[in-house]
């Protein structure tokens, strides 16, 4: 192969180059290497530049990214670490009630005088039933929320099992104080002893056997004359034989009398509560000395208040 180069100044002379000789064949790889060579370079760098662009520009994507995770997940450890503080004084919260209805509960069974067998506020009361969830409890994190919920559960449950034996415990108290409110019991005087009973007895005016249809309880005049029991005046006033007396008349047809007296404290019609003062002790009528007479009527008969006066209630 023979490669000719023609100089138009000099069109005679013409170079012949002869591309058959290995010498020849070098220069001609030189004069056509070099301008290859150097777009190869030339396009090379380009491409490298190109590609570290990119690769800075995604590194500093992707730490704005990690910048902005570690400010979320920093936020959200925030919120975690509030959020067991309020459930650590939530789950404080709960056992301070639940210490407070086990004394209360424990208290009001022993003034009721109910067997602590029936109302233990020690020991939570028995349930069950079937788990409708299939959960693995063997799973756990460093922070297991379901095992706080699991306690505020449990705390709740027991908190409300208290509850709900103080609510009966409060209904039998109630009934227990509205029986002993209307059960005729107890002695008509807060001091004092009894000095007559009920019966056949000498009569202190004129000696002969005669029917007493109550007791008498000595005492001091002015001293307070309480009702038995609750209910309603029915008399207020002088009766012969009596002097001054107060009448109440109590459920379950019982009427309750207080004689003798020196003054009453309490209106016809009026309603009291057993305990209550209505009258203060005398010697008014037909007595022979500071002392209540007192009779208890049973549907329209005397009865013995002796056993309504060491009645107890229950």
């Amino acid at each position: 192969m023979k490669l000719i180069f023609v100089n138009n100044k000099t069109a005679s002379k013409a170079k012949i180059f002869d591309f058959n000789s290995l010498a020849h064949i070098g220069i001609a790889s030189v004069i056509l290497g070099i301008p290859m060579s150097l777009g190869l370079f030339i396009g090379h760098k380009v491409t490298d530049f190109k590609w570290e662009n990119l690769f800075q520009n995604t590194l500093a994507e992707m730490e704005v990214q990690i910048a902005n995770q570690r400010d979320n997940v920093d936020a959200q450890k925030e919120e975690l670490e509030d959020s067991l503080n309020a459930m650590t004084v939530k789950l404080a919260q709960l056992r301070y009630r639940i210490v407070r209805l086990d004394a209360l509960g424990e208290e009001l069974t022993n003034v009721a005088e109910i067997d602590q067998r029936e109302f233990s506020f020690s020991q939570e009361p028995g349930l069950g039933g079937p788990n409708s969830l299939n959960t693995d409890r063997s799973v756990s994190n460093p922070i297991n929320i379901d095992r706080y919920s699991e306690k505020f559960a449990d705390l709740e449950h027991a908190v409300l099992g208290q509850e709900t034996q103080l609510n009966v415990l409060k209904s039998i108290l109630a009934d227990k104080y509205l029986r002993s409110e209307q059960t005729i019991a107890g002695k008509p005087v807060r001091r004092g002893w009894m000095s007559s009973d009920y019966g056949m007895r000498t009569d202190p005016f004129h000696g002969k056997r005669q029917w007493h249809a109550g007791v008498d309880f000595a005492g001091r005049k002015g001293d307070d004359i309480v009702s038995i029991g609750s209910g309603v005046i029915t008399y207020s006033g002088v009766k012969s034989g009596y002097g001054l007396m107060v009448e109440i008349t109590h459920n379950d047809g019982f009427v309750t009398r207080y004689a003798h007296n020196d003054k009453n404290v309490v209106e016809l019609g009026s309603t009291v509560k057993k305990g209550q003062v209505i009258a203060k002790m005398g010697s008014s009528g037909r007595s022979t000395g500071p002392h209540v007479h007192l009779e208890v009527h049973k549907n329209g008969r005397t009865v013995d208040p002796s056993s309504y006066i060491n009645r107890t209630i229950r």
